[in-house]
């Protein structure tokens, strides 16, 4: 069996970090564009979308202020998170300023793991905190001008300057640092044109395939959460509550509607309908259409929102 000598190209950190590098960097570009692509994400009234997550992890994160700040101007911070992955992703995965993808790579991570993360016990189950580590072979080692779009810019500023590819012992460092700008600003220009391309057609296709708004509060009731015809018997319908809370509205029986508290009640995170019961994503928990625990690690049943149906209308108590 052949192997490999100790000062084999292939034994390099470098290599070793290629698959490192197409797994984080293939991770954020497809998390932001799924978050784009949801139809809940930017849905003030969905359980699953980004505004209610951030109502719900404000209530326990370390820097729960600044969640509630940006879970104010929810439409902004999600799609700043949704591009942020992406930029993040293709960086890393072109070799486009790597270390600079890979410093906000580590920053998203770490801001996940304080507004979602926080509460996880043991931590080692939450993913957001591995992420942030999982960056920092990226951030001290660069991409070292492997599969790097970085690096063809260089050699390419070296080439029209009349220089080598590579930097020889002569040559100045005036002229090293004339290769380093003009790369920076082609770089720059390169990832500016992408960004307002991506940005301007990512947030249209998100916005576009938001839902309409929920419908309005009666003028002598609770607010309206669904017309009674709307709801099919043996389905369901997520809403947010005045405060932020998410919810679901579920109808067992012809005459019989069901509101509860979407958060769950082990680890806080949204559960799913998934009918006839609930599912929560994060550790399995599992809830039927009372609300009462049927599996996983919940300590207690979902939260009853209390309802009343006023002229076919279904409304908050």
């Amino acid at each position: 069996m052949t192997r490999l000598r100790l000062d084999s190209p292939w034994r390099s950190p470098v290599w070793v970090l290629l698959p490192l590098r197409a797994f984080l960097g293939g991770t954020f570009a497809y998390a932001g564009l799924s978050k784009l692509l949801d139809t809940h994400y930017l849905d003030d009234t969905s359980p699953l979308g980004v505004h209610a997550q951030m109502v719900n992890a404000a209530t326990t994160s370390p820097i729960g202020p600044l969640v509630s700040l940006a879970a104010d101007h929810a439409t902004v911070a999600g799609l700043a998170i949704a591009f942020g992955e992406i930029a993040v992703g293709l960086g890393t995965l072109l070799g486009l300023f790597t270390r600079l993808a890979a410093l906000g790579g580590v920053l998203l991570s770490l801001s996940f793991f304080l507004a979602v993360s926080w509460t996880t016990r043991p931590y080692y189950v939450g993913a957001d905190i591995v992420f942030a580590v999982a960056w920092t072979p990226l951030l001290i080692a660069g991409d070292a001008g492997v599969l790097s779009l970085t690096a063809r810019l260089r050699a390419k500023v070296r080439h029209r300057l009349g220089l080598p590819v590579h930097p020889t012992p002569e040559e100045s460092g005036t002229a090293q640092d004339d290769v380093e700008r003009r790369t920076v600003l082609r770089g720059g220009l390169i990832a500016a044109t992408a960004t307002a391309a991506g940005v301007t057609a990512g947030s249209a296709l998100a916005l576009a395939r938001r839902p309409a708004g929920s419908p309005a509060a009666s003028a002598n009731h609770g607010p309206v959460i669904a017309a009674v015809d709307d709801i099919v018997v043996g389905s369901s319908k997520s809403f947010t509550t005045p405060n932020g809370t998410p919810a679901y509205l579920l109808r067992p029986a012809p005459d019989t509607f069901l509101a509860f508290n979407a958060t769950c009640r082990h680890q806080g995170c949204p559960v799913s309908y998934v009918g006839p019961g609930f599912r929560c994503p994060c550790h399995g928990a599992t809830y039927d259409e009372n609300g009462q625990v049927t599996g996983g690690p919940a300590p207690a049943p979902l939260t009853k929102i209390p309802i009343k149906v006023v002229e076919g209308q279904v409304m908050l108590a």
